[in-house]
């Protein structure tokens, strides 16, 4: 992990540089990518597991412990960066979260209700320590001042969303299709991957990186048959191998400075011990903190009913959400999010005039950064179910026409079955799920030398309600899970252009500032959930919405993304007290907590399953679109008017930010 030059420098302008950036960079660009394959690879499958998997939770406790987790997971980079700051240091705190997050992933496997609250423990308190402080260390390594720090960002910006596209293109299919246990066991392997690559010489990082790279890049043009997965996989695949590559040239020219991520004051080391005593005690707690959201009720049945009666009534729904947030997390994390603020606003209060005025815009973004991703966090949750239960994701070979009413065809068993019936047997998303999951079982026990498809073929006796109904091939069904990617496969594709577009106008004095950036992302966000509402309103009439709509809704939530999210980043180490940057990083992810919070009680409106304790039923997709619709309207207007709330205040927060002024810390 240390620089093996001689005496290498601790000024991070004299540091050996590739395309214009520290070496080092490309060290943390593919340990946080492998930390977020496996952290968004136990992400596409989360929500799915625990409504289709063993534990056969109902939506609204597989959204409120969605929740809660998101919550914790975000909440947990505020101590840890504190933490980090005080104590131990950045570099430790990273090898520390990610022993932790290694034994979570590796839990996640285990079939036990106990073992996966337990497992969510683990990866809320390893994130606590990885997330803020990989990132605290990127910016260690520019000047202070530095043009290219904006740039540095992004490009390790894009590091986190190939790990991000990979993930459910790996673990998501993989699981989805062989197993949940198949999936998280591979999330696991990519946790392992990027401590060793953080941790290990630089020579050996250079091997991890490339052979990592290699295999799973070339992989991915194998890991399946249908042509539009085989266009992604091939399209990350090729990404992955070339910055592999570029990461080893990096690499040669030296690695990561022993001095990144140091201790502030190496004395304090000797009270590790108490950090490690801390972490025994928090992952049992956080683990029950997620149970007993579970357990408590967070949004009733009447609590919907009331949204839905509302009418658009944002009032009624703001004071009745409020009302809501009284679960043992949320109001640990409503407390922390509380406690923080007013710390770093009393702090501001305290500093001098330049110093004060920078902390009030991180403070105010941070704001508008929270609302963001309480819209933008759908992507787990509603919008993930609204992927696999409406949006159309068969390739068809043919579709059911009238001479072939009264004939009985065997089919393979897909989506394009939901809402028909066959003879008295309703095809609906949880019937379907049995079906895959014997046909799973049947070839986990076949004997040896004895194959056992994982397609389920069925007779279909054809009446004249089936006419119109499709008919697809093996592996024409994209799994639900796989659109996890779009979202950073965008990214992959528009980061390095959003870079050009800003360094471009920046050139002729038009780039717009931060605040200006943070109001496009919010107003990009809503017209995404836009096209998620106009699909909806003109789904076929099975309930079924054309995946380009998805796809667009998709492409405008990552514009957006891409002019808030990495900007936001280098803001916070920009225009933060250097003695507070780990600590103000740690209330960013903060605020991302509470909005994930936020986001879980947004999801419950779309609730949809009936039953549970084995007997959840999923309603046929003409009952549910609408739904999902509805939310998707509320969610737009509420997006595009925050971002002409920040647009109009936009002019003060830059002035605020006294660009090109310095001040004492």
């Amino acid at each position: 992990m240390a620089d093996r030059t001689e005496n290498p420098p601790t000024d991070p302008s004299q540091l050996p540089t590739l395309f214009g950036h520290p070496t080092g960079l490309y060290t943390l660009f593919f340990a946080e990518m492998w930390e977020r394959f496996s952290f968004y690879g136990m992400r596409a499958l989360l929500i799915y597991y625990m409504i289709k998997g063993f534990l056969q939770y109902q939506d609204p406790t597989a959204y409120s412990i969605y929740g809660a987790y998101g919550g914790l997971v975000y909440m947990m980079p505020f101590f840890g960066g504190m933490i980090a700051d005080r104590l131990i240091g950045a570099r430790r705190a990273v090898v520390l979260g990610g022993v932790l997050m290694a034994l979570g992933h590796l839990l996640m496997g285990v079939e036990n209700q106990y073992a996966f609250f337990c497992a969510l423990g683990l990866l809320i308190c390893g994130n606590g320590f990885f997330k803020p402080n990989i990132s605290t260390i990127v910016g260690t390594l520019y000047p202070k001042g530095s043009v290219k720090r904006d740039g540095g960002f992004t490009i390790f910006y894009m590091g986190i969303n190939l790990g991000a596209a990979m993930a459910p293109l790996v673990c998501g299919y993989i699981g989805e299709t062989y197993g949940w246990h198949y999936g998280f066991g591979l999330a696991t392997i990519g946790m392992v991957i990027g401590l060793a690559v953080f941790v290990a010489p630089v020579r050996l990082t250079q091997v991890l990186i490339l052979s990592g790279a290699l295999v799973i890049g070339i992989g991915m043009y194998f890991l399946s048959s249908n042509p539009y997965l085989l266009g992604i996989n091939a399209l990350i695949g090729t990404a992955l191998i070339v910055s592999g590559c570029a990461a080893v040239l990096a690499l040669s020219r030296g690695g990561l400075p022993h001095w990144a991520g140091a201790p502030a004051v190496p004395a304090r080391l000797k009270y590790a011990w108490m950090v490690y005593l801390g972490v025994v005690v928090a992952v049992p707690v956080l683990a029950w903190l997620v149970y007993a959201n579970a357990r408590y009720n967070l949004v009733s049945e009447d609590f919907i009913n009331r949204l839905r009666a509302s009418e658009g009534d944002l009032q009624n729904i703001a004071a009745t959400f409020l009302n809501e947030i009284s679960t043992p997390a949320g109001l640990i994390l409503m407390t922390t999010l509380f406690g923080a603020f007013v710390f770093l606003f009393i702090t501001a209060v305290r500093s001098t005039r330049i110093v004060r005025h920078r902390m009030y815009v991180v403070l105010i973004l941070t704001f508008f950064s929270l609302l963001f991703w309480a819209f933008f966090e759908q992507a787990g949750s509603s919008i993930n179910n609204f992927t696999d239960r409406n949006i159309d994701r068969v390739r068809e070979s043919r579709v059911v026409e009238a001479a072939d009413v009264g004939s009985t065809i065997d089919i393979v068993l897909t989506q394009e079955q939901l809402g028909y019936a066959n003879g008295d047997q309703l095809y609906t998303l949880d019937v379907l799920t049995r079906a895959r999951d014997a046909q799973r079982e049947a070839a986990d026990v076949a004997g040896e030398g004895e194959e056992v498809s994982l397609d389920v073929v069925i007779p279909w006796t054809v009446s004249e309600d089936d006419i119109g109904m499709g008919i697809a091939d093996s592996g024409s069904e994209i799994p639900g899970s796989i659109f996890q990617s779009v979202n950073p496969s965008y990214i992959l594709l528009l980061g390095l252009v959003f870079t050009a577009l800003w360094a471009f106008l920046a050139r002729f004095r038009l780039e717009p500032s931060t605040p200006v950036k943070f109001a496009f992302g919010l107003i990009q966000l809503g017209l995404g959930f836009v096209a998620l509402w106009y699909g909806a309103q003109n789904a076929n009439e099975r309930g079924m919405v054309f995946v380009g709509w998805l796809l667009l809704g998709y492409l405008l939530h990552t514009t957006g993304e891409l002019c808030l999210s990495p900007v936001g980043l280098s803001m916070v180490t920009k225009l933060s007290p250097r003695r507070l940057v780990s600590t103000v990083m740690g209330a960013w992810f903060l605020a991302t907590a509470a909005s994930s919070f936020v986001a879980a009680i947004i999801a419950q409106f779309t609730g949809v399953g009936h039953g549970g304790n084995g007997e959840q039923t999923i309603p046929v997709p003409a009952e549910t679109v609408h739904v999902y619709g509805d939310v998707f309207k509320i969610v737009a207007y509420l997006a595009v008017g925050c971002g002409v709330v920040c647009l109009l205040l936009a002019p003060l927060l830059k002035y605020w930010m006294h660009i090109g002024q310095d001040a004492e810390d």
